[in-house]
């Protein structure tokens, strides 16, 4: 899907509501983590078609999209990689695996690579200190980490 925001196709938002009766009075959130599934993130164009379509308020879908960690409101990566910055990984130098993410993918926390490979997030907590340090990427966990060993990780995802 390209994803230049004048370029979006409706058609999957279409999709989403037919298959959710009454969306104006449903919970909001699960349209939302269908827009995203959609989409890869929440585009402005089609949050402004959700709340035409739905009657919800726009103030109301920005409120809900933008209070959730889960949704995007700009383009994210194929990959996210999570790293920690909790206590634990902090005192185990998980400075230096961000330092080393960031190295080995070019960008800075909160960003995502050019060609939409990966996208760089530090979370204040994995709950996985016995890990630690530690990083995710996707839904898998890498623990007891060394700055070393980042590159060949990411590496593993295309």
């Amino acid at each position: 899907m390209d994803l230049k925001e004048g370029s979006l196709s409706l058609e999957p938002l279409d999709n989403i509501l037919a298959s959710i009766p009454d969306a104006g009075d449903c919970d909001l959130i699960p349209i939302l983590q269908k827009i995203q599934e959609a989409y890869g993130y929440l585009p402005p164009s089609v949050l402004a078609a959700t709340s035409d379509r739905t009657g919800i308020a726009a103030s109301r879908i920005y409120g809900v999209a933008t209070f959730y960690e889960q949704f995007y409101l700009e383009p994210h990566g194929r990959h996210t990689i999570k790293c920690c910055r909790g206590t634990a990984c902090h005192v185990k130098s998980g400075r230096d695996i961000i330092r080393a993410i960031s190295r080995a993918l070019g960008v800075q926390e909160g960003e995502t690579t050019d060609d939409m490979r990966f996208t760089f997030e530090t979370v204040a907590c994995l709950g996985t200190c016995f890990l630690a340090p530690v990083m995710m990427v996707n839904d898998d966990y890498y623990g007891h980490l060394a700055p070393n060993k980042v590159k060949d990780i990411l590496e593993r995802y295309d």
